[in-house]
This record gives C-alpha cells, sequence and structure tokens, in this order.
C-alpha cells in the first residue's frame, strides 16, 4: 500500500473513538439502571477501567514489540498458542462486530423514530428495510478507499462528540445530591446486602464490555499504519478519552433521575435525561447525535470487521475468498460478506423486541477470548524475554488483564458462555475446511485436544438451550 494510502496517528485515534463511542453511550445510563445502584455502577466503571485499562497497555506493549504482528488482534493468539486459537480469536472478534452492527441497526431506526413514529421501536418491518439500505450505503463508501472513508469518519467523530459534551454539560448543572445520594448502593430492605452488591456488579459487566468493543481498532489496522508507535500510542489516548466520558455520562445521570426512572426511559435514553433539563430541543439533540453516532460507529465497526476477515485470509485461517481487494485496494470480498450476514441478521428484529439489549450482550461475550488471548501473549512473550525493559511491569499488567477477563467469563454467565462456545464450534468447520483446502495438517495434538473439549461443552450447550 502506498505511503498516502497509509493511516496516521489522528485517524487511527478516530478509528477507535468512532468504534468505541457508538450507540452504547446513548443507552448506557438505562442498561447501567436497569442491573445497579450508582454505587456499584462507580464500582463496576472502577473494575472496567482497570480491566480494559489493562487490556489497552498489553496492546501498547505488543504493538512496540512485535511490529511483525500486524495482522489485527488475532495475530497474537495464533503467535502464541497455534492456527486453531488464532482462528477462534479472529472468528469470535469478527462474529462479535457483525452481531454489534444489527444492534447499531435497531438503535439507529429508534432514534430516527423520533422524528418518524413509521419505525416504531426500530425493530419493525420499516426498520429492517431502512436499516439494510444504510447497511449497503456503508458498504459503498467502505470500497471506495481508506483514505476516503477514515477521513469521514474522523468528521463524524468530531460531530458525535458534540451532542455528548453538551449532555455533560447540562447533567452538571442539573445534578442534584439528594437524588444521587438516595439508596446509593441499591441495598435498601435487602436481607443480604453483599450479596445483592455482588449480584448487581456481575450485571454491569456485559454493557461495560460492550460499550469499549473497538479499543483494539489501531491495531486491527496495524499493518496500515504509517508509524508502527503510532499504533501504542492512539490505543492508551483513545481509551483514556473514552472511558472519562463513559464514566460522567453513565454517573452523572443519577444525579438527574432515579434509577427507576432511569430504567424505564425509552431507546435512547440520555435524549429523555437531557429532554428532562432543556426540554424537546434536549432530545431532538440527542437524537441527532445518535444518528450521527451510529452512523460512524457502524461505519468504524465494519472496517474492524472486513478487515479482520480479510487479514485472516491472508495468514490463511479463512478462506482464499476474504483476500480478494478492488482497484483501490479494500477487501471488497470481504466488506462484502461481512454486511451480507449483517443484512441476514437485522431479520432478528421480527423475533424479538429486546433485540438491542441481547445482541450487544452477545456481541460482548463472543469478544471476550480475543482479548483474552491478547492478555495472555502479553504473559507468555514477556516471560519468554527477560531482555526488554520494564518486565516485572509488564507482566502485572498483563496478569490482571487475565484477571478481569477471568472475571468477566465468570460474571456474564452461563447462558453467554455457552452461546460463544457453540459459535466457536460452528466456525470450526471453516478452519478444517481451509487447512484441508491448502493441503494442511489441520490439527496439532493439543489443538485436538481443544477443538475436542469445545465439542463436548458445545454438545452440553445444545442440549441447555434446547431444553
Amino acid at each position: 500500500m502506498s505511503e498516502e494510502k497509509k493511516i496516521g496517528v489522528v485517524p487511527l485515534i478516530g478509528l477507535i473513538i468512532g468504534a468505541i463511542v457508538g450507540a452504547g453511550i446513548f443507552n448506557l445510563m438505562k442498561e447501567m439502571a436497569n442491573t445497579a445502584s450508582v454505587g456499584v455502577t462507580i464500582l463496576g466503571w472502577t473494575i472496567t477501567g482497570v480491566g480494559m485499562g489493562s487490556l489497552a497497555l498489553c496492546m501498547q506493549n505488543l504493538s512496540s514489540k512485535r511490529p511483525d504482528l500486524n495482522a489485527g488482534i488475532f495475530s497474537y493468539a495464533q503467535e502464541g498458542f497455534g492456527d486453531y486459537m488464532g482462528f477462534n480469536s479472529v472468528w469470535g472478534y469478527w462474529v462479535s462486530v457483525i452481531i454489534g452492527n444489527v444492534a447499531y441497526g435497531t438503535l439507529f431506526f429508534s432514534a430516527l423514530s423520533y422524528f418518524f413514529p413509521i419505525f416504531g421501536n426500530g425493530q419493525n418491518i420499516a426498520s429492517i428495510i431502512g436499516a439494510s439500505v444504510v447497511l449497503w450505503i456503508i458498504n459503498y463508501l467502505i470500497i471506495r478507499g481508506l483514505d476516503k472513508v477514515t477521513l469521514l469518519n474522523t468528521i463524524v467523530m468530531i460531530a458525535k462528540l458534540v451532542p455528548i459534551i453538551l449532555f455533560i454539560i447540562c447533567v452538571l448543572f442539573a445534578f442534584n445530591n439528594h437524588i444521587f445520594f438516595h439508596d446509593f448502593w441499591g441495598i435498601k430492605g435487602q436481607s443480604h446486602p453483599l450479596d445483592n452488591i455482588l449480584v448487581q456488579l456481575k450485571g454491569t459487566v456485559l454493557s461495560t464490555v460492550w460499550v469499549f468493543i473497538g479499543v483494539e481498532g489501531a491495531v486491527v489496522f496495524s499493518g496500515r499504519a504509517k508509524h508502527k508507535n503510532d499504533v501504542g500510542k492512539a490505543t492508551v489516548l483513545g481509551f483514556g478519552a473514552v472511558a472519562l466520558i463513559y464514566a460522567m455520562v453513565t454517573v452523572l445521570s443519577f444525579g438527574v433521575m432515579s434509577r427507576s426512572q432511569l430504567q424505564n426511559l425509552p431507546n435512547p435514553a440520555m435524549g429523555y435525561v437531557l429532554e428532562s433539563i432543556i426540554g424537546k430541543p434536549g432530545a431532538i439533540i440527542i437524537n441527532l447525535g445518535v444518528i450521527i453516532t451510529i452512523f460512524g460507529a457502524w461505519i468504524s465497526n465494519t472496517l474492524l470487521a472486513e478487515e479482520v476477515a480479510y487479514q485472516a485470509g491472508m495468514r490463511q485461517l479463512f478462506p482464499q475468498i476474504f483476500t480478494k481487494e478492488n482497484k483501490n485496494k479494500m477487501p471488497i470480498s470481504s466488506t462484502f460478506i461481512t454486511n451480507l450476514l449483517v443484512q441476514i441478521l437485522l431479520l432478528s428484529f421480527l423475533f424479538t423486541d429486546q433485540a438491542y439489549s441481547l445482541l450487544s450482550k452477545l456481541s460482548s461475550a463472543t469478544i471476550l477470548l480475543s482479548y483474552f488471548c491478547v492478555a495472555l501473549y502479553q504473559l507468555k512473550f514477556t516471560w519468554q524475554n527477560r531482555q526488554y525493559n520494564q518486565r516485572i511491569k509488564n507482566l502485572i499488567i498483563g496478569a490482571i488483564c487475565i484477571l478481569y477477563f477471568i472475571w468477566l467469563i465468570y460474571a456474564s454467565g452461563i447462558f453467554y458462555f455457552l452461546l460463544t462456545v457453540l459459535c466457536i464450534f460452528l466456525g470450526s468447520g471453516m478452519f478444517i475446511y481451509v487447512k484441508y483446502h491448502n493441503k494442511q495438517k489441520i490439527f496439532q495434538l493439543f489443538e485436538l485436544v481443544i477443538f475436542i473439549g469445545i465439542s463436548l461443552i458445545s454438545i452440553y450447550s445444545l442440549f441447555k438451550l434446547l431444553k
């Protein structure tokens, strides 16, 4: 790729913020209120900040120490633990981003319904048709060229931060201490308060992970970055900015409305919080912000999905068709297949009125393996290479990250764990096909053991889910 087509540090930060600050932020106060009080929400954000922050630091360290692993986030899993784990990492990541784009579709048209009631709750026939049109417009924009679409994404990033900053300023002025500190821990009338706090804390897990999906954006595009050290800078700067915004938006909302009021708000909740402060213009501003934001996040996430699938094809983990490029050097087949799957999944709007909440949590669950493998490789690489500076520091960061993701897997619950394993099992068919097609040995011995374990858990998963 020519130098002018490569991505600088500002567009890399834009990709991260564009991918992270998506639909989730406009509904985050409602999602958190559904599971936790303000005190537990603050505790949840603290844990998430440490955990996801350690992941960002792991990616910063690995991108500087191993700039040759520029095939995206899954390349750490492949390098450290073999082709099958590399495939599982990229498959889980790809599926996660695809599911996330479907979730964006429902919130996009839920916001539009404020102006055009025909879209209802964002999950009817009109919404499916509308989401399909937007989906293929995004497909067209992407295949025109990476330089053009990253410029558009940076403009959208700036535009969508304006209503969010306005929201933060307004809730600061409207903040009410009495509302904020009323039943701070959500344990009034509870016979086992500590148990209740733990239940609340577990409930915050998938909501907080969902809104941080995209933190790896710079790593995914590391192969297209102008300077390799820009990848680590963009990752840490993007994460820090977004973490601060998320915490303020969520926590301050509890000082404007009670937990029960936040729970019962329509989507997008941020609009109705602002409407309670400055009237109808508040809802209009936020709903316009939602539309702009989701459009930008939809672009960013599609870029992430098509790029990891393209890179997986280049590393012979996905079929060769994913590596086909057009004259603009964009992976046209990978982009088309990604969006075709999103199109099919848009039909889920017809089967559940909780599409956004369900899909966002499932998206969070399926990406955990990819993140977990980054932390594992951080430990393995740092342990094996004693000559590098700050070795103890990087071992501690990796250990914290691993503990955090073990907590996430535990706290997310058995339902999402079983769905994730089942998803990985279904993807294994593609891995076997690619290995067979390329006349390569399908499994090493340790990979065969892992595959058998995944198969057995998947059989159990089907039994439990169909029971």
